[in-house]
């Protein structure tokens, strides 16, 4: 695991542009295409808008990338929760990528659709074995989830499905995700997290007892990649 901290969210979202840009050069060396799961939250938004200008827009080879997201509300794309959404109005809609590499949850179907169709792109693209994604983004919330893996739900310690669709009670609504498993067989991910409400569940995740239940980005362990957290100093304050 390599740990990097920024001076703040601005400093933050440069470093993982950087970041990004280099690790996207450095796999098409030796692949024709580069495979990346995108992220929501503000964090991430910083970072499309960064990428979405010179020099990232110009210097990222954006035809050779398969984009695809860690998980979903399951809300229609032109709703202001929607991650894909979001992803289009600050990054997607600015630079050139073919739609046919754009693999968006299909939130018009009914959720256990919607994630059973998600799994068969999956597997078309990736086949049943070997490594997944290039490099997977991911946030964490204040709660310490990340995906849509929360606190206490089943979906956490889901050994089998690539995909999962659940209503998440406390917020009245569906949601779309990615499973530990596959996101773990990735090449590289990259967690991002800044500001001050992160500290204490960013302290438990990284140097308290292991307990997935409640801290469940804990369960993000790639099996054979990299593993980077970039951080702020506010998110930092409470490590050792």
């Amino acid at each position: 695991m390599q740990l990097i901290v920024k001076k703040n969210p601005t400093e933050l979202a440069k470093a993982a542009a950087d970041f990004i840009s280099k690790r996207i050069k450095e796999v098409l060396e030796t692949k024709d295409q580069f495979t990346i799961a995108l992220s929501g939250g503000s964090t991430p938004k910083a970072l499309h808008e960064l990428l979405a200008k010179p020099p990232y827009s110009q210097q990222i080879p954006w035809a050779q990338l398969h984009i695809f997201w860690g998980d979903e509300r399951y809300v229609l794309i032109e709703d202001e929760q929607s991650n894909a959404g979001m992803a289009y109005d600050t990054l997607l809609g600015h630079v050139y990528t073919p739609e046919s590499q754009i693999h968006i949850w299909r939130t018009d179907l009914e959720p256990e659709a919607a994630a059973a169709d998600y799994d068969r792109v999956l597997h078309t693209y990736f086949g049943d074995t070997g490594p997944t994604f290039d490099l997977v983004l991911l946030g964490m919330g204040d709660d310490g989830h990340t995906l849509s893996l929360f606190p206490g739900t089943e979906v956490i310690h889901e050994q089998n499905a690539w995909t999962k669709a659940y209503f998440l009670t406390k917020q009245d609504m569906y949601r779309l995700t990615l499973t530990a498993p596959l996101v773990n067989r990735s090449s590289c991910i990259l967690f991002l997290v800044a500001g001050p409400k992160k500290a204490e569940p960013l302290k438990e995740v990284l140097e308290g007892e292991y307990n997935p239940d409640k801290y469940p980005s804990q369960i993000i362990k790639p099996e054979n990649g990299d593993l980077v957290w970039l951080i702020d100093e506010k998110a930092a304050a409470d490590l050792e």
